[in-house]
């Protein structure tokens, strides 16, 4: 447990600036149990309990901290083994930042439509100084890829006022990459999975699993379609995608599939309260794909 726990204070150090950014201040000392821990941040906005637990941490936030076990709500789960590297343990602690920052950061208004500017997107060095790529990223990098894309990509920002990735992807990205992977042009092959395998490698769990189930999961375990992208996918991202592909071919997987293709109508986000989009394959707080 004493390794687990130093890999969890990492994580809570690395986080520190963030939160007092944010206006939490830590409320007692690092709580240590004989299975878990926990740390306890309070500020004008709420409480938040960050809890490592069998291998995961999770954050759970509440009106104050006396609420936190009884009423708290599960904000983000991610897996920390107890053999997790360096790279693991700074892929957790981005995503528990991102997940906080969505909650209770501010954000500027949004600018009317038709002077709206494209929103950032993730560059190299910001991979290399520890961020992770997002789905507006791989969304960008398509367009790349396939210009074709541009149009509905810039007509997504349009509707939604950000980038609603479910929408672009479902209905124009996936099928893109689909009917190029049937053409199996070697160029394109080549340039798409470039792409898939660098933002797959870097990319939030968010990213990652748009990858491995919304786009590549589309390939409906097709053996022969498969084949094809075996020989252009990295290390990394094969064995998720084949193991995607063979659960997305059982009767739970068909269940699971049908259930993500009939989602709740979009509803624009309130003030103060940012909706959450659920991903396949997740536990809930967006886990990665099944690992073999």
């Amino acid at each position: 447990m004493a390794v687990q726990v130093e890999k969890f204070s990492t994580v809570l150090s690395a986080l520190s600036e963030s939160l007092q950014k944010l206006g939490f201040a830590q409320s007692g000392e690092l709580q240590i149990g004989e299975e878990d821990a926990a740390a306890v941040y309070t500020s004008d906005k709420g409480a938040l309990q960050i809890k490592y637990k069998a291998e995961r941490v999770e954050v759970y936030t509440a009106e104050d901290a006396e609420t936190l076990e009884s009423a708290g709500k599960r904000l983000v789960v991610s897996l920390l083994p107890a053999d997790a590297n360096d790279k693991d343990v700074r892929y957790v602690t981005g995503e528990i930042n991102e997940t906080i920052q969505n909650r209770f950061g501010t954000k500027a208004p949004l600018q009317k439509k038709q002077n709206q500017k494209m929103p950032q997107t993730v560059s190299k060095a910001a991979v290399k100084a520890g961020s992770f790529y997002d789905p507006n990223t791989l969304a960008s990098k398509l367009c790349l890829v396939f210009p074709e894309l541009r149009e509905p990509y810039k007509a997504n920002l349009a509707a939604y006022g950000e980038f609603l990735a479910e929408e672009f992807f479902e209905n124009y990205g996936t099928p893109r990459v689909i009917a190029a992977i049937n053409e199996n042009r070697p160029a394109t092959m080549k340039k798409l999975f470039q792409t898939l395998n660098e933002i797959y490698e870097d990319g939030t769990n968010d990213t990652q699993s748009l990858i491995a189930v919304t786009i590549l999961g589309a390939l409906n375990n097709d053996q022969i379609l498969l084949a094809r992208c075996v020989d252009y996918m990295s290390e990394t991202m094969a064995p998720p995608v084949i193991e995607v592909n063979r659960f997305l071919a059982t009767s739970a997987g068909k269940k699971a599939k049908k259930k993500m293709q009939s989602p709740p109508p979009y509803k624009p986000k309130k003030k103060k309260k940012q909706g959450f989009l659920s991903q396949m394959m997740a536990g809930g707080g967006g886990m990665a794909p099944p690992a073999i």
